[in-house]
């Protein structure tokens, strides 16, 4: 049997590589410019390699009964990891994703290709500019996952993009977004403020080490217009082969400490990366 063989295109946004894993048949790492975008099992869609994403499927997975189906936008594609998730674990599911890069697209398309009657329909738009066209209250799920390169964008930190979530969102959906940030936290802190000022309840799932400033990391935010059971979210991040931490409440709060709202006029991209703190070769 051949054994499968790296792919490399360039696409919008830099140049792209498939990389095969030899441990599983049919899986396969995405990375751009050697930041890791996104794993990918196509025998085994429920298969999370990346901690971040699987942070991100725990929140999905308490924000109804386990297998009913759910309406979910995510804003932000790259290999379509969580999607093919939820389309495997809640069957029905309606599901829109909205990515920026259409080099990527073509490429997840060819080689890593959506089965059909998934729920899941894939969108070349920008992740800002979709949100303000999308009808109010017609998301259960809205999950943000948006990098240019390594770095979040300005334009999907602030107050306003905050206000179009929320708008978008059932009044008991969920929004949670990956982010990335290192000690003295200034850009998590501002954007926990910031959604804060929006949705009544938040949470923040991470790995120990990021929180205590150790090492530059993902973090997901959490948030919502009504309750969030973060008892469940701690159970699941806790037991979790990768354990995380979930803040919430009076924690959190002092986590945030004094950090100010963003707004569109003063939205800055969060930090970039440190050299090698997520590269692959």
């Amino acid at each position: 049997m051949n054994e499968p063989i790296p792919v490399i295109r360039a696409v919008d946004r830099g140049t792209a590589k498939l990389l095969p894993d030899v441990d599983r048949e049919r899986a396969w790492l995405l990375t751009v410019d050697g930041a890791p975008q996104s794993y990918v099992d196509l025998d085994d869609p429920a298969h999370l390699e990346f901690e971040y994403v699987r942070r991100l499927a725990h929140v999905v997975d308490c924000a109804a009964r386990d297998g009913e189906p759910l309406t979910v936008l995510h804003l932000g594609g790259g290999g379509c990891t969580l999607p093919r998730y939820v389309a495997a674990t809640r069957p029905g599911s309606a599901q829109c994703v909205v990515e920026a890069d259409a080099g990527l697209l073509a490429l997840v398309a060819e080689w890593l290709p959506i089965p059909d009657g998934s729920g899941i329909t894939v969108r070349n738009a920008d992740a800002r500019r979709w949100l303000e066209a999308a009808p109010a209250r017609s998301v259960d799920v809205l999950i943000a996952d948006v990098f240019g390169g390594s770095r979040v964008p300005a334009h999907i930190t602030s107050v306003e993009y905050a206000r179009e979530a929320a708008r978008v969102l059932r009044p008991d959906g969920i929004y949670a977004a990956n982010l990335a940030d290192g000690a003295p936290f200034d850009f998590l802190r501002s954007q926990l403020a910031t959604f804060a000022a929006v949705f009544e309840e938040s949470a923040l799932i991470a790995e120990p080490g990021v929180l205590r400033g150790r090492r530059f990391g993902n973090a997901v935010l959490v948030a919502s217009r009504g309750p969030v059971d973060t008892a469940a979210l701690a159970r699941r991040s806790a037991s979790d082969a990768f354990p995380a931490r979930v803040e919430h409440g009076a924690s959190l709060r002092r986590f945030i400490g004094s950090a100010a709202v963003v707004r569109d006029s003063g939205a800055v991209p969060s930090p970039r990366p440190p050299e090698g703190a997520f590269s692959i070769g």
